[in-house]
């Protein structure tokens, strides 16, 4: 078997399955089961290396050719599609818990699989399709058949798609600047066009409007997983482009666009948060804040680059999955959450909110939580190269924990006579315990992620050593 085939053709394929056939009771252990199963594989078998059992032998093929266009998955992106295939599994095992329709499941497998067929193929500028194409998909998972879609999906679907022309334009353009270096003219618009698109796809600052509509609008857990899933595998095209491009690297004025963009999408999405009163539209600020620091981390120009992302983006998945399951189990008993409607639930739902708090301030980089190691180290690099910046950044930071103890104050406003009770499920409990354990074990102990993120610089021959 190829490793395409495993980790693109056999979630989808599941994907399907579960759509058609299976019910919802064991659409979200089918399809958990399905990814822990994958990133297991993937951490374990290396791609492309003979295995001796006795008198068998097993290997698995890197590449395989589609409709003339090859997709390859060779030995140094074993790590990645555990860290993918890990964090995709917390998704769907949670869905249950949740209360998510099996769509979730088996459109959520579709998309991964799609988001990784777009780190496989080659030429790589073709993953601009699947990525567009896996936006198409989170439309049905994120509305019912009745439900008409609201503002923030028709932004979201307008951008993914606007974004696709712009990286495709720029691809064309950039072979021309490869081969006359000198061109400034065609420099500059190939620079232009790769912003533009690249400024679509990660939602930048103003363009970000549709992620808080949109988890004002639709159901966290969904939303939530499309706020994890498409900047992540948009950040590892990005970092593609970069690798490959020498004068995207080499270029001061570049580097220098990308940072502002990165920090101004940190301190406003931060600003933002602690003025709102609504927890749903507060993720959604804390998400884009933590694609902005990504964005800003890319522009650092430093050899860290590669271990900073991936430093970043593994606390990120975790502590949204964890945020996304509590503000769902708050959002059936308070149908809306705005403030006014969540007051005092902390007493009502005692894990859901302590799970909620946890991930937000995990995502702040408050100490001993997940998020703290990497923003230490992106502090360490910042402060090396501007402070104007470090600033900004910590701004942005400060205002997403002013929204932490604005929330947590609200859900602890009750009256003294109100008792403490625990509402959750079984089921909801330990899921929200083991999320709210793994965000201190990664805090406390971030060398658990060492194994994951050491091999991770090879796939990236330039920006990566």
């Amino acid at each position: 078997m190829s490793a395409p085939l495993l980790w693109i053709g056999v979630p989808f394929v599941v994907g399907v399955f579960i759509l058609i056939i299976m019910r919802e009771r064991f659409a979200s252990w089918i399809g958990g089961g399905t990814a822990a199963t994958l990133a297991l594989i993937a951490l374990i078998i290396p791609i492309d290396t003979a295995l001796l059992f006795d008198s068998l032998s097993i290997k698995i093929a890197p590449s395989i050719q589609i409709l003339g266009r090859s997709f390859e998955l060779n030995t140094a992106d074993g790590p990645l599609l555990a860290i993918i295939y890990g964090l995709a599994a917390l998704w769907f095992f949670g869905t249950e818990a949740s209360g998510t329709g099996n769509r979730f499941v088996s459109l959520g497998l579709m998309i991964v699989a799609l988001l990784t067929a777009s780190i496989a193929v080659e030429p790589f500028l073709y993953a601009a399709l699947l990525l567009v194409m896996a936006a198409m998909l989170v439309i049905p998972l994120l509305l019912p058949p009745y439900q008409k879609p609201g503002r923030g999906v028709v932004r979201f679907l307008i951008y993914q798609v606007l974004a696709m022309p712009f990286i495709l334009i720029s691809g064309w353009m950039l072979a021309g600047v490869e081969a006359s270096p000198g061109d400034l003219g065609t420099t500059i618009q190939a620079g232009v066009m790769l912003s533009l698109g690249f400024a679509f796809l990660l939602a930048i600052f103003p363009l970000y409007n549709w992620i808080p509509t949109m988890m004002e609008e639709n159901a966290p857990y969904a939303t939530g997983f499309l706020l994890w899933a498409l900047p992540t595998f948009t950040i590892i095209f990005a970092l593609d482009f970069l690798d490959r491009y020498t004068w995207l690297r080499t270029t001061p004025q570049l580097s220098g666009a990308i940072q502002f963009a990165g920090v101004i999408m940190v301190a406003s999405a931060g600003i933002f948060a602690a003025l709102q009163r609504h927890i749903g539209r507060i993720m959604g600020y804390a998400a884009i804040a933590e694609t902005g620091l990504l964005v800003l981390v890319m522009g650092l120009g430093t050899s860290e680059i590669v271990n900073i992302v991936f430093l970043t983006l593994i606390p990120r998945g975790l502590g949204l999955t964890v945020w996304a399951l509590a503000l769902s189990i708050i959002k059936r008993q308070a149908f809306s959450l705005r403030f006014s409607e969540v007051q005092g639930l902390a007493r009502k739902y005692p894990v859901a909110v302590a799970a909620l708090i946890l991930a937000h301030l995990s995502m702040t980089g408050f100490p001993l939580l997940a998020g703290f190691p990497s923003r230490l180290a992106l502090w360490h690099e910042l402060a090396g190269q501007s402070l104007t910046i470090s600033f900004w950044a910590f701004l942005g930071m400060l205002g997403l924990l002013l929204a932490a103890i604005r929330t947590l104050a609200v859900f602890v406003m009750t009256n003294e006579d109100t008792k403490w009770a625990r509402n959750e499920s079984w089921m909801q409990t330990v899921m929200l315990g083991v999320g709210g354990i793994g965000l201190f074990i990664l805090g406390v102990f971030p060398q658990i992620m060492q194994p994951f993120i050491e091999a991770l610089p090879a796939l990236f021959e330039h920006i990566g050593r």
